[in-house]
């Protein structure tokens, strides 16, 4: 069992806390696309920052009916482990406990996608979408590849794997990652809005193109390229676009979005 590591510092540890604070996030959402959605793009920073950015995610996908399994593709911050991996054990939340889907993991493990929990053990990329996941359905089933190589090649090289290891599946991809960090509001917008655009075109390679050539500071652009590589076709959409600067006074912000593709 993975143990919780960011419970009580990035969101509530208390189990009734942190679903009214969801509950809550979610009620803010206004109109919700329809259709079904078969992936997402979801920030992972402390609830009380992205939260209300996560969860126009989250309603669309609850809208659309909760799907059978999850593959939630995450960037590793603290460089342990092994640079793509695979977690081995289920992992245990304030919300209950979500399972891993042995299954769809052994689909997943083959080529440069390796069984490895140290690299999970204290990243937080993947943890903090598992509340809403497990808010929208207590039975979860998912499968959470950790991303330590994020270049275009081996990220190209993991969505390809996904898309193989779901095409008969009912399952949702999800790309866990913050835009920019720690510039101006005003700069983080523009260029944020770089990357977006590319997204919204479903083009990856043009994806990594905007997010090196202007040095755009995002910390999951891998889990972005497997994910749009893995979806192949599809129409994305923009859902909410914010940054911490919204959710209290700072400088320097780090950009938020949520996009669904269907």
């Amino acid at each position: 069992m993975r143990r919780a590591a960011r419970a009580g510092t990035w969101y509530a540890q208390d189990p009734i806390e942190l679903a009214a604070e969801i509950d809550g996030y979610c009620r803010l959402v206004g109109e919700r696309i329809t259709g079904d959605v078969l992936g997402i793009v979801a920030p992972h920073a402390g609830l009380m920052y992205s939260g209300p950015v996560a969860a126009h995610a989250y309603a669309a996908l609850a809208a659309d009916g909760f799907p059978d399994t999850v593959v939630i593709l995450g960037p590793n911050h603290t460089g342990s482990g092994a640079p793509e991996a695979l977690a081995t054990v289920d992992w245990q939340t304030p919300l209950g406990v979500a399972k891993r889907d042995e299954a769809l993991c052994k689909r997943l493990r083959r080529d440069l996608v390796e069984e490895d929990n140290l690299a999970h053990r204290k990243e937080h990329s993947l943890e903090v979408q598992l509340p809403f996941l497990l808010q929208l359905n207590p039975s979860l089933k998912f499968a959470a590849i950790c991303m330590g190589f994020q270049e275009y090649e081996p990220a190209a090289a993991v969505g390809k794997i996904v898309a193989e290891a779901i095409a008969d599946r009912d399952a949702l991809v999800l790309a866990s990652t913050d835009f920019s960090h720690y510039v101006a509001k005003e700069e983080a917008t523009r260029q944020d809005r770089l990357a977006i655009d590319q997204i919204l075109k479903m083009d990856p390679w043009g994806f990594y193109r905007a997010k090196t050539t202007h040095a755009i500071s995002m910390c999951g652009y891998g889990p972005v390229i497997a994910m749009l590589t893995a979806m192949g076709q599809g129409k994305a959409t923009l859902l909410k676009y914010a940054t911490s600067g919204d959710a209290a006074p700072m400088r320097d912000v780090v950009g938020y979005a949520a996009m669904a593709v269907k």
